[in-house]
């Protein structure tokens, strides 16, 4: 069992530095890329959602370096000053994905739905993962196969968040890049192959997370499947 935790710790550790390198990298390529169309990331996100008739939510600019994300919560979307400023590729690309998760919400996207709904659950399941193998198992503070089953129900919470992530992102950056031509922004061929592989690796981030939680779901859900009853 030690030799598995062992395995899985730093196979997922390694999944993870892999794909968070990967996005570094080819959004480094790609920032450096100038789009033809000369417009900024805050300028096509502003066209995009008044295209898209939305004109509820708030375009900022953040100083957090690949912070971008949509707020549903608050109807805010927000790009980093890279990508709020930047008429490159990645900048282009980063900031229609965001607006994918814009009209997500306005259609009423299924997943995304979800996905808001498990926010408050997913947080406190986080919680335990982070503290319980410590200050619960590691302590004796709770026993072995109880702990197990917490720690079992936390991560499958959390992998099914990631999952439910999944097709989320996708989608976004499936609009993203449908919408970026569509509307002229970037043209066929090179400038379309740099956004796509710009959004496509950011996407193995949301891939390296969930395949980590289903892995340690798995580590703490098999030896109680087995029978194995430390109580």
């Amino acid at each position: 069992m030690f030799a598995f935790s062992i395995i899985l710790f730093l196979g997922t550790m390694a999944l993870s530095l892999w794909a968070t390198a990967r996005v570094r990298s080819v959004y480094s390529h790609y920032s450096q890329v100038g789009a033809a169309s000369g417009i900024t990331g805050a300028g096509v996100a502003a066209e995009i959602l008044r295209q898209a008739g939305i004109n509820d939510v708030e375009i900022l600019e953040s100083n957090e370096m690949l912070g971008d994300h949509y707020d549903p919560m608050h109807k805010r979307l927000v790009l980093s000053s890279q990508n709020f400023r930047g008429r490159s590729l990645a900048a282009l690309g980063v900031a229609a994905h965001e607006c994918g998760h814009a009209i997500q919400h306005k259609i009423s996207y299924a997943p995304l739905q979800w996905r808001m709904s498990a926010v408050g659950i997913t947080t406190y399941a986080s919680q335990i993962t982070m503290w319980l193998p410590f200050l619960g198992i590691g302590l004796g503070l709770i026993r072995p196969y109880t702990g197990f089953l917490v720690l079992a129900i936390a991560w499958g919470i959390i992998m099914l968040f990631n999952l439910i992530t999944l097709p989320v992102e996708f989608d976004a950056s499936r609009r993203a890049k449908l919408i970026l031509g569509h509307m002229g922004y970037i043209r066929p061929g090179e400038e379309a192959d740099g956004v796509r592989k710009t959004l496509d690796a950011a996407g193995w981030t949301y891939v390296a997370a969930f395949i980590t939680s289903l892995g340690y779901l798995l580590y703490y859900l098999l030896p109680l499947l087995s029978g194995r009853d430390d109580r």
